[in-house]
């Protein structure tokens, strides 16, 4: 005949046959599935584990860490790994194994060990890192042109964010009176879901890629673990591969993630990203101040040499113009000499006259006895009629 005893009897015996398998404190491995705190004080906890090569939670059991050990574990834990007990984290832990014929079994957590963590989150870090790299992911987006001014800014960001309001004022009230173009596209910035929101955010841009120059994701400083959302494959992958220049201002100066490693340029802070684009606008400013200084002392120069050559030419011309009229001057004094000394009347007062017969110039053979001649003299003229010739001798030419 079948055995039967009480659900009581049962939970006793299986109550019996764990403690019995495990009577003693033991380290386990585990993934935190949910963590709640108790107003009591206490902690709860659903550990996961996982079969590696398969989907889907292969073993799950509730742990509780009671409120005296939790006052010590949790400031702790944090000290040491850098970030909280929360969702998503591997751990190690030492446990107690306890079974209760009401609550069924349970797991007691008396103690963690913060490196097993640390190791394990820089562990996933590091092969995320390393398929990047093998993707060539890793300088794609940095190989992007950022535009000379960009002023059309697409920003990714929480609205409600201290580090987004930061930005904004920083940005649009700055002392140089740049203007920029900036718009928001919200998206979730801490958490499991937040690198799927930001990746729903970067597609919308893609869709305008026209109407932007750069695109900014920010967020400000945090707990670690509210920033390992940027450590993300999908994230860093579509960030690495985006159209336009991506520039990231997330968290404190002391934190570098994945999303910053793949984006064009990694900057500190959102301020720091609004100061990045207010020096490139004073940077082109100063540039084109420098190139108008040079640009003005260049023309200052070429006018001071043009001006000296034309004063040249002009003294050059005014010098050849006057030694030009006082060598016309000479000649025409020579002229004038050479005139005045032909001059008849110049001529005739030297002794010599003008001797016409019929109105033409005589020579010595038109003078004969009874020729009307007109002879005309320095001071004067005279008319006669040859009476008698005493002598005549004409003179031939050979």
């Amino acid at each position: 005949m079948e055995e039967k005893i009480s659900l009581l009897e049962l939970q006793e015996r299986i109550r019996r046959g764990i403690e019995g398998a495990v009577p003693h404190q033991v380290w386990i491995t585990a993934e935190i599935g949910e963590i709640k705190n108790h107003p009591s004080g206490h902690c709860y906890l659903d550990l996961v584990d996982y079969k590696e090569g398969e989907r889907g939670v292969a073993a799950k059991a509730r742990s509780v860490i009671w409120s005296s050990a939790w006052r010590m574990l949790q400031p702790y834990f944090l000290s040491a790994a850098g970030v909280p007990l929360s969702k998503g984290l591997n751990v190690l832990l030492k446990v107690q194994a306890n079974f209760s014929a009401v609550y069924g079994l349970s797991l007691n957590i008396l103690d963690i060990d913060p490196s097993f963590t640390v190791g394990e989150l820089e562990l996933r870090r590091q092969q995320t890192i390393k398929r990047l790299q093998q993707e060539g992911c890793m300088e794609m987006n940095a190989q992007l042109q950022l535009s000379p001014l960009p002023r059309r800014i697409a920003v990714i960001s929480s609205a409600t964010a201290a580090g987004y309001r930061d930005f904004m004022n920083h940005l649009h009230k700055n002392e140089y009176g740049f203007r920029f173009s900036t718009e928001l596209f919200p998206a979730q910035m801490q958490g499991q879901e937040a690198p799927e929101s930001i990746i729903v955010a970067l597609d919308k841009i893609a869709e305008r890629e026209g109407e932007f120059d750069v695109v900014a994701i920010l967020r400000g400083g945090g707990a670690a673990m509210d920033l390992l959302c940027f450590d993300d494959y999908s994230l860093a992958v579509n960030i690495a591969q985006f159209p336009l220049p991506v520039i990231t201002g997330i968290g404190h100066d002391h934190d570098y993630h994945i999303a910053d490693m793949v984006a064009n340029t990694w900057l500190k802070t959102p301020t720091a990203v609004a100061d990045y684009f207010v020096d490139i606008f004073v940077q082109q400013e100063q540039y084109l101040m420098h190139l108008f200084q040079r640009i003005s002392l260049t023309l200052a120069h070429k006018i001071s040499t043009e001006r000296h050559r034309l004063l040249t030419l002009h003294n050059t011309l005014v010098q050849n113009v006057a030694n030009l009229l006082s060598c016309r001057r000479q000649q025409l004094e020579m002229l004038r000499l050479k005139v005045e000394a032909a001059d008849p009347a110049r001529i005739l007062g030297s002794g010599f006259a003008i001797v016409a017969v019929g109105g033409r110039r005589a020579g010595a053979e038109d003078i004969v006895e009874g020729a009307r001649v007109k002879m005309v003299l320095g001071d004067g003229e005279v008319e006669f009629v040859v009476g008698e010739i005493v002598g005549k001798k004409v003179f031939k030419e050979k």
